[in-house]
């Protein structure tokens, strides 16, 4: 008797059991988009000086101070980036999450499920777990590639958070050499530039 009442509660469980397992698979991407347009407010809320550097083809740098009210244009390539949260867009993406050892971070990965629709190729948050601080999102890796009649171009980005952001974009067009020109600006950035 004893053994037929935990078998008949196993049974009794086990669609509970498995509504968790789907609640699980429906989780929720990473806020990417959300995530820094909080950052660009805070940034134009701030006191800190910005500065911006552009190098064009690893040869020629230009640094120049820049008002509060530039940056938002400057951070335009990240907030033009496609809402993979929202449920329209999340269903074209897939999720890998892994925690890399050498860096102590959790990464969560999102790649297209079909890349040749998509000009959003990669999107990277590298997570620190700190259990007594609470988890801290350190960095956001972009990559987008747009290839048409008029060329292509690859747009590599990092936002390093509360710091700085780069943008290295890779331009060819038709019958035209090649041309690399990164974008940095900082903002909060220690003491490593």
């Amino acid at each position: 008797m004893k053994y037929l009442l935990i078998f008949l509660s196993a049974i009794l469980l086990m669609p509970s059991a498995c509504k968790q397992k789907k609640i699980e698979n429906n989780e929720k991407f990473f806020p990417v988009l959300s995530f820094i347009r909080s950052q660009v407010v805070s940034v134009d809320t701030s006191l800190y000086s910005i500065k911006k550097i552009v190098y064009t083809d690893s040869l020629n740098s230009d640094t120049e101070y820049i008002k509060r009210e530039a940056f938002r244009v400057l951070a335009k390539d990240f907030l033009d980036i496609p809402d993979i949260a929202d449920k329209k867009s999340s269903s074209r993406f897939v999720e890998e999450r892994s925690f890399d050892e050498t860096l102590n971070r959790v990464i969560l990965s999102y790649k297209p499920i079909d890349p040749d629709k998509e000009e959003l190729q990669k999107q990277e948050v590298l997570i620190t777990p700190d259990v007594a601080t609470g988890d801290k999102v350190t960095s956001i890796i972009i990559e987008k590639v747009i290839s048409d009649s008029n060329g292509f171009l690859q747009k590599n980005m990092l936002w390093q958070v509360d710091q700085s952001f780069l943008v290295t974009t890779t331009r060819q067009k038709p019958g035209q050499p090649e041309t690399i020109t990164t974008l940095k600006v900082t903002w909060n950035e220690r003491d490593n530039e």
